[in-house]
């Protein structure tokens, strides 16, 4: 299955940004194990390279795992050498396209019509409405969505379980949840009311 198939099955995008290493990766697994099988994990989180690498370990090769807040060529060289199948971007530039030459699909960050046309030039694989609810939330995406009817948008950024549903009904592909699902389970938080809140947004993207 490709990244937009996937992305298209599954509708959620889990974004993992922790402190704690450790308590990082039992939240990378303990999503997978509430069936949410697309999870990023944030560059931008302690240590998330090797996170990024004992999770392909423990998960196997065919798990969707990806790596995000990827802004430059060496963010995406990481990435690839530590065992991401997909990339997650903030925005456009360099991260986006040395992943794309490394034939990784990528999520590119985008904000208005200008950078939708830029990142699909650039080979982007889906569209990354961030912040999404700082532009307007769902009723930005439904205007965003009037020029460009057929792309794949994922928004991103304040997406809580009602929004998640409101943004799908709109016609967003998937959405991308950190917080409001993740909550403090990768800084050695609660995996108990971490397996709660994926079920609430199992239920509602399922």
């Amino acid at each position: 299955m490709d990244f937009t198939a996937a992305l298209r099955r599954e509708r959620l995008v889990a974004i993992v940004r922790g402190k704690d290493p450790d308590a990082s990766l039992r939240t990378v697994l303990a999503l997978v194990e509430e069936s949410i099988a697309l999870v990023e994990i944030s560059l931008s989180g302690t240590e998330a390279a090797s996170v990024i690498r004992r999770a392909r370990a423990e998960l196997g090769p065919d798990a969707w795992l990806g790596a995000g807040t990827v802004l430059t060529a060496q963010d995406a060289e990481t990435a690839a050498d530590t065992g991401a199948n997909f990339i997650v971007t903030p925005g456009l530039g360099a991260g986006v396209d040395a992943s794309v030459r490394r034939g990784l699909p990528v999520l590119a960050g985008v904000a208005t019509p200008t950078e939708v046309i830029a990142a699909r030039a650039a080979g982007a694989t889906a569209l990354k409405l961030f912040p999404a609810a700082n532009f307007g939330g769902p009723a930005y995406l439904k205007a965003l969505r009037a020029p460009f009817p057929d792309l794949p948008f994922v928004p991103v950024g304040g997406v809580d379980a009602a929004a998640a549903g409101e943004y799908l009904a709109l016609g967003a592909t998937a959405v991308g949840v950190g917080s409001p699902l993740v909550g403090d389970a990768a800084d050695g938080g609660s995996l108990t009311a971490l397996r709660q809140r994926a079920a609430e947004f199992r239920a509602v993207t399922s």
